[in-house]
């Protein structure tokens, strides 16, 4: 993350008071700070600590921008765990989020080891997750996990996300709930955020994930902002929110969100 960004949002991010959108207001207080507890979550905790102490080593097939931290072709899957999967309190989040809104539809561009997948599609029985993944073997285990807590809603795309997202997106009749998550690259990003933005309405919810990760996601996360289609946007510092509520007036906030 950068440093510069970091120190930007520790002076500017509010909290609940002082928001004057009731809209904003209310989910802040309601759903992004509320954290909860359900049953399920010990299951997702369970794969992840298995995931988190797993020795197996798999070939690894990457289309995105890669890790910062280990470009090996071969890795251990405790390494994409480590370096890749992001922590519980996001994953709540998502899922609290989709439970709010009623998502049904759900987009999920980069699986990895699939534990994020796993709360988005946890949020709603009802729910059909497309989840996106361009290495074979890293998308085996996920689907592994999927199996083992008997989800059965989820979708996985294997292969070059640049082919498969046009398709999926283009057979879709609506996306309710998107996670960026695949390349952190300012084109693929922009061009992630166009494709699905084709299948967006009203009710959607788009969240990107590690907008200050590179200069290049922050200047995608500056674009984004500022798209015609674009009303609300709120920066967690870790992720950021998009919203394209017509009711809503054009407005971008800084919040407090914690990861521990």
């Amino acid at each position: 993350m950068l440093i510069k960004s970091l120190l930007s949002y520790l002076f500017t991010a509010q909290n609940q008071h002082g928001l004057h959108s009731p809209f904003v207001y209310d989910l802040y207080s309601k759903t992004i700070r509320k954290d909860n507890s359900e049953p399920v979550f010990e299951s997702i905790l369970g794969v992840r600590t298995a995931m988190f102490g797993s020795r197996r080593s798999i070939q690894i097939t990457d289309f995105g921008a890669g890790s910062k931290v280990n470009q090996a072709t071969v890795r251990d899957v405790r390494d994409i765990a480590r370096h890749s999967e992001k922590p519980p309190r996001l994953g709540r989040l998502f899922y609290r989020l989709i439970q709010r809104f009623e998502h049904k539809t759900i987009f999920d561009l980069g699986t990895s080891l699939g534990l994020t997948t796993l709360y988005l599609a946890s949020a709603n029985d009802s729910s059909r997750v497309i989840t996106f993944e361009g290495c074979p073997q890293t998308a085996a285990i996920a689907n592994a996990n999927f199996e083992q807590l008997n989800l059965k809603n989820i979708e996985t795309v294997i292969g070059n996300i640049d082919k498969t997202l046009p398709q999926q997106v283009a057979d879709c009749e609506a996306i309710d709930f998107a996670f960026f998550d695949a390349n952190h690259r300012y084109e693929p990003t922009i061009r992630y955020f166009e494709t699905c933005l084709e299948k967006a309405h009203e009710g959607s919810l788009f969240v990107f994930d590690d907008i200050h990760w590179s200069h290049e996601m922050e200047a995608a996360w500056q674009v984004i902002k500022a798209h015609p289609s674009v009303t609300v946007t709120i920066d967690l510092l870790w992720v950021g929110l998009v919203f394209f509520k017509k009711t809503q007036p054009k407005q971008d906030f800084t919040l407090r969100f914690g990861l521990w």
